[in-house]
């Protein structure tokens, strides 16, 4: 996806995106925040930031004399998330619309660099996810902390092969959206998708002491879920081509799938990795 297409897809799922939160993007980010053993009057760069999901608890956790910046491509998201921080009177906290493979620090941020760096569910859209990443960790002072959530192996995966499934079915061109199971194997998310293979990766990316924890995550499959998680994901994207009538032909295909092949609960195992910057 170009970061065009990409920020299309997640402004059009705002809804849905924020609809599944506290069962998908919430605990994970949570998780992050506490992982990353934030302190009073932290500076933290959050990228693919969303609605919030870590930048908020990450606010939270440095208090006043703290600063998150809290940046992402989809600027609908962000106001969603500026929203939730104003409902929470957090006045630390900033929703940037920017590219985080541009982004510089502001002059708010000491010249040592950021305390923390947090990614969330974001390092695999990244189009250079080892290149950009590194430059990532690079704004963050020598010994900060650096932390970011990714899908665990086999998590989600069968939930949307079944979705490109069907997806293909009506138009075997478009069978090509970010899970599909006929890209899968080269989608980057298979470069971090163990704990071994995770710590590799942020140790490359310029930590050490790196942590991987599993955060074990089962969400019923209601056919309400299932399809706010569809529309509140990239693979949204995968329906643009069709009509209304036929996304909700889709709609109706997909849960007659999950029903005939006995999914009753979605898996959204998610690896919480941290490391400290290098000096």
């Amino acid at each position: 996806m170009t970061a065009a297409s990409l920020a299309a897809t997640f402004n059009a799922t705002s809804r849905e995106f924020d609809a599944v939160t506290p069962q998908v993007w919430g605990p994970a980010g949570q998780s992050l925040a506490f992982a990353l053993e934030l302190a009073t009057g932290d500076t933290v760069l959050d990228v693919c930031s969303g609605t919030g999901a870590s930048a908020i608890p990450a606010a939270a956790a440095v208090g006043p004399d703290g600063l998150v910046h809290a940046v992402d491509l989809a600027d609908d998201l962000l106001e969603v998330g500026r929203v939730k921080a104003t409902e929470r009177a957090l006045r630390n906290i900033d929703f940037v619309l920017a590219d985080a493979t541009e982004w510089e620090p502001p002059s708010t941020v000491p010249d040592a660099g950021y305390d923390a760096l947090a990614c969330s569910y974001g390092i695999f859209f990244l189009p250079d996810p080892e290149g950009d990443f590194a430059r990532l960790v690079s704004l963050v002072r020598p010994g900060g902390r650096v932390g970011v959530t990714v899908w665990r192996k086999g998590a989600f995966e069968a939930f949307a092969g079944m979705f490109f499934e069907v997806i293909g079915a009506h138009s075997p061109s478009e069978h090509d959206g970010p899970l599909a199971q006929d890209g899968y194997d080269k989608h980057p998310i298979r470069r971090m998708e163990t704990a071994d293979l995770l710590s590799a990766w942020l140790a490359a990316a310029g930590t050490t002491d790196v942590e991987v924890v599993e955060l074990s995550n089962h969400v019923p499959a209601t056919e309400s879920f299932v399809w706010d998680l569809v529309l509140g994901s990239a693979m949204r994207g995968a329906l643009t081509p069709f009509d209304d009538a036929t996304r909700t032909q889709i709609r109706a295909e997909f849960s007659e799938l999950l029903t005939e092949r006995g999914i009753d609960s979605i898996d959204l195992g998610t690896l919480v990795a941290t490391g400290v910057r290098t000096p």
